[in-house]
């Protein structure tokens, strides 16, 4: 078994890049507000976590909090559960490594979020950050410095998602720049260098190798204590007519 950080991404179907944040593969016409498949997955979550208990990090976008829906949800959730934290997924979710860089763009999204989530969240706050769909490249990694935080999850260090990290591919160099800008770095885990966590969860084969890695995984730690790092969406707990879980041995 192996210590492992357990983190749960808040993307709700508006925030995918076939709807908002890609310069190429955004196509559809962002909804506004919480959709009903997040309302029904919100419900699954509350009761699996209701169930479980374990420790575990939520990944926020901050655009989310303006729904009172998703805000009243998360304030139950983290006034119910003192052991989960919060941490950010961005003011939007916005593909940064997709785009030319922009660096002052970046770092006033990063400085609005951090301050809407802090204050949000109170003592469920980390400075703690996630690329929006790991799009992340080098040149992000001293902004997100500046902007505060001390760790960042954001590296998929698979050969099939190379193409998210900047116009080099290299996860090597965006691991070295998180190293140099003084940033705490846990990486997704991967097995046989392919994904295993996000959508490779319901991926064909991926969904195979996926389900294997996670089998060996626990018991479930904060971040510095943890030696490997796995996330999900909430969104996915409304599969399965709301019987959807993580494919961990804790139930």
């Amino acid at each position: 078994m192996k210590p492992t950080w357990l983190t749960v991404d808040s993307d709700d179907l508006r925030h995918i890049p076939s709807s908002q944040g890609h310069p190429t593969r955004s196509k559809g016409i962002p909804h506004e507000g919480t959709s009903l498949e997040m309302k029904s997955a919100m419900v699954a979550f509350q009761n699996w976590l209701d169930r479980t208990q374990v420790t575990l990090t939520i990944f926020v976008i901050a655009d989310q909090l303006d729904d009172p829906v998703f805000s009243e949800w998360l304030t139950e959730i983290i006034s119910k559960h003192s052991q989960v934290t919060i941490g950010c997924h961005g003011l939007t979710h916005r593909c940064w490594s997709a785009y030319p860089e922009d660096e002052e763009g970046l770092l006033s999204a990063l400085v609005e979020a951090d301050i809407k989530l802090h204050q949000f969240a109170g003592d469920s706050w980390r400075p703690w950050f996630r690329a929006p769909a790991g799009y992340i490249a080098p040149w992000m990694a001293p902004i997100i410095a500046k902007a505060g935080f001390e760790l960042d999850s954001s590296v998929n260090p698979s050969w099939l998602v190379k193409k998210k990290a900047g116009p080099w591919k290299d996860w090597n160099a965006v691991k070295k720049a998180l190293k140099d800008s003084g940033l705490e770095s846990r990486p997704w885990l991967c097995r046989y260098s392919l994904p295993t966590c996000g959508p490779a969860l319901s991926i064909p084969f991926l969904k195979w190798n996926a389900h294997r890695a996670w089998r060996k995984l626990g018991p479930f730690v904060e971040p510095d204590e943890a030696e490997a790092t796995v996330y999900w969406h909430i969104l996915d707990h409304g599969k399965k007519n709301g019987q959807w879980k993580p494919p961990l041995m804790i139930e």
